[in-house]
């Protein structure tokens, strides 16, 4: 399915080499990731719909840690990877204890039928979306400062006004301020996290880490912070990134 994509679509198909060129990705890995984003694409059906898949999960002492000194939780994911396992995954696992679910940010797909799929599959025990609007921003603010926890894209353009062009992998990217925002929350433990795909359907591993560094008050070196984190992430498994989504575009006119 990837390779489709990848065969018909110039433009997907430059995005793919480019932005894999532009992070010193081998052309190795770079073909590696149009396989992988085919998987998850045919894997979501299962994913949304079917029952359970086999996760395990690495770094759950962080989580535990957090939890232990009452603080929310601000995960970080990259589009890496299933990045729809890495909050099914926390729900599952600790979802079920009071006050402790996962809030996600989820922006709509504009076709209605997908609209509601999508909508009714990310609703699960333990797991709640927050609509990309003033009101969802705040439905995130609220569940860090009560302890629960909270999952953002950090390297998903924005639309314009909600964010600053920071560095990418060496490249301007117009990067949103609300990962940064909400990492200042008070009572909020920053934590990074991806869901490994396993070869041969044989599941997933969540793998949770800390986020260390130390975000300055800038905006635009706070993003700067961020996307160092997620690049650096990224480069543990580059052949699990989304190197064909268009992350230095434009971005978009929109309002929250």
């Amino acid at each position: 399915m990837g390779w489709v994509v990848f065969a018909v679509s110039g433009v997907y198909r430059r995005h793919v080499l480019a932005h894999a060129a532009l992070a010193g990705v081998s052309r190795r890995d770079a073909l590696a990731s149009v396989t992988q984003a085919g998987q998850m694409v045919a894997e979501l059906p299962r994913l949304w719909l079917g029952k359970p898949v086999p996760v395990r999960m690495t770094g759950a002492e962080h989580i535990d840690a957090a939890q232990a000194a009452g603080q929310g939780i601000l995960f970080l994911t990259p589009h890496m990877g299933c990045f729809e396992i890495t909050a099914s995954a926390y729900a599952a696992r600790y979802g079920t204890q009071p006050g402790k679910g996962m809030t996600v940010l989820f922006r709509p797909p504009r076709q209605p039928w997908l609209r509601e799929v999508v909508a009714s599959a990310r609703q699960r025990p333990g797991l709640d979306t927050a609509p990309t609007t003033l009101a969802g921003v705040k439905q995130l603010v609220k569940t860090l400062r009560s302890g629960g926890a909270v999952g953002l894209l950090p390297d998903q353009v924005p639309p314009l006004g909600q964010g600053v062009w920071a560095p990418f992998f060496g490249q301007p990217a117009y990067t949103m301020t609300l990962s940064a925002r909400l990492a200042r929350t008070s009572n909020t433990t920053v934590l990074l996290a991806w869901g490994q795909r396993l070869p041969w359907g044989q599941g997933f591993v969540v793998h949770v880490l800390p986020f260390e560094q130390v975000l300055p008050l800038e905006p635009e070196a706070a993003c700067a912070v961020i996307n160092q984190a997620m690049a650096s992430l990224i480069g543990t498994r580059p052949s699990q990134y989304l190197w064909g989504y268009n992350r230095y575009k434009a971005p978009r006119e929109g309002s929250v």
